[in-house]
């Protein structure tokens, strides 16, 4: 039999095995996998390791966010992300304060639909909790918003514990996964108070103005509450060891908690807010970058399983943007960019430098994310699901640079950073969109995914 594409001798990777054969695409589907299949296309990966296309569940693309827009259209981003090896993520609506939430979802779909150039999900936040927005759950669920971000920080967004509690219930009420910004902001914004007062408002004070006990209680309160109210939660971006033994107490009561995790606390260094190489402002995100002793323990953490996945929290903004935070850091608006870099700085700070192997590598940014985020086809190389496959090259070194990426941005959070082993070619539901680093797909490809559980 003669398939439309095989991707010949190359090392298979998945959340379960490591073995050396063939993957056969009939079409947008694996068709097969095994030994000297024959393609009317046939790519060679004889030194390279084909995985499933790596899931990223928490990007910020084309979003209002304050005063700001992000600095990456749907378009932009998502090119970057498959060059980056990423063939699905999960992006958001954040409905007006009072607007029905399915109008909310129609109008993000009419943003990214014809822009998008691999498959995308969306997160439904839900910023305030009243019973007129809470009925609306089930019609968003049903609508494939699965899951439902929650958030116990920002104005406009801030749920407090009560309000939380009823959300919750909701989310439980639908089967949907809760997707959870777990901070003490009522107590980050006296320390922010306090330190306005003092003068203490260099962007070095960034990382101080949120210690790590305002994280770890948050989860802790979150996972409790969630637990209550019998709904999954998930918590995003954690950065530290306090907040992560939270989410393992919770996982040894039996309770439906994940956690996430994302590159910039995994590899970027403690001195990242007192450079004098570039402006300490492009490294502002909440939760702060931690350091090294902090990413020790979250790598510790990602290899017994205590936190289940890598996602990125892409949330780029320009230069200028960044620049309104130099006088006073309060002021910057937070995030990093790094839809295109994760799979390599995982395979490089995580599987060469000891700490998962290459197995939990596919599991924490291929597969479990596609499981948790409730993506049909996605995460797996099994015939008859969604040809997403990514052929990397775990020897071919890089050093990032801005002009080296395709955020729309003019510089790079991992300036300098050089990963060994890169994404090469990417393939999303059979079509070959990523040859050699460069896209070279159709505009406008991507599809919906509508995700229940």
């Amino acid at each position: 039999m003669t398939y439309d594409l095989v991707i010949k001798n190359g090392r298979i990777l998945t959340a379960a095995e490591d073995f050396r054969g063939d993957v056969a695409v009939s079409g947008e589907k694996i068709a097969a996998i095994g030994q000297n299949l024959r393609g009317t296309r046939e790519i060679d990966a004889q030194e390279l390791y084909v995985i499933p296309g790596a899931v990223d569940g928490h990007v910020h693309l084309q979003m209002p966010i304050a005063a700001w827009m992000t600095a990456d259209s749907f378009a932009q981003g998502t090119i970057a992300a498959a060059c980056g090896g990423v063939t699905s993520m999960v992006d958001f609506v954040e409905p007006d304060k009072g607007q029905d939430l399915v109008e909310a979802l129609n109008r993000r779909r009419e943003l990214a639909d014809g822009q998008v150039v691999i498959d995308y999900g969306l997160h439904m936040t839900l910023r305030d909790a009243t019973p007129a927005i809470l009925a609306q759950v089930p019609a968003a669920y049903a609508e494939g918003c699965a899951s439902f971000k929650l958030y116990t920080a920002y104005p406009g967004l801030y749920l407090a514990d009560d309000e939380l509690y009823r959300a919750l219930l909701a989310v439980a009420g639908v089967g949907g996964l809760a997707v959870v910004h777990a901070e003490n902001y009522p107590v980050i914004t006296e320390v922010w108070q306090r330190f306005a007062v003092e003068g203490k408002v260099a962007a070095r004070w960034h990382p101080h103005s949120r210690p790590t006990v305002t994280e770890a209680e948050a989860v802790n309160r979150v996972l409790s509450i969630a637990h209550l109210a019998g709904a999954r939660a998930l918590i995003f971006h954690l950065s530290c060891s306090e907040a992560a033994r939270e989410l393992a107490r919770a996982k040894e009561r039996g309770w439906a908690a994940f956690g996430e995790t994302c590159p910039q606390y995994l590899s970027l260094p403690d001195d990242i807010y007192e450079r004098q190489d570039m402006p300490a402002t492009w490294f502002i995100c909440q939760p702060p970058i931690r350091g090294q002793v902090q990413a020790e323990a979250l790598w510790q953490a990602l290899g017994a399983g205590v936190i289940d996945l890598i996602s990125t929290d892409h949330c780029p903004f320009s230069a200028e943007l960044k620049r309104q935070g130099e006088k006073n850091f309060m002021q910057t608006p937070g995030g990093v960019s790094g839809i295109e870099t994760r799979l390599a700085l995982a395979h490089t700070f995580g599987v060469l430098a000891g700490h998962i192997s290459l197995k939990r590598w596919v599991e924490v940014c291929c597969t479990f994310p596609a499981e948790l985020h409730g993506l049909p086809g996605k995460g797996h190389l099994t015939p008859g699901y969604d040809a997403d496959i990514v052929l990397f090259d775990p020897r071919r070194q890089v050093t990032y640079s801005a002009d080296r990426l395709h955020s729309n941005i003019t510089y790079t959070p991992y300036q300098g950073v050089t990963v060994t082993g890169v994404p090469v070619t990417t393939i999303s539901r059979g079509e070959v969109i990523v040859e050699n680093g460069d896209y070279v797909g159709c505009p406008g490809r991507g599809r919906f995914l509508k995700r229940q559980f």
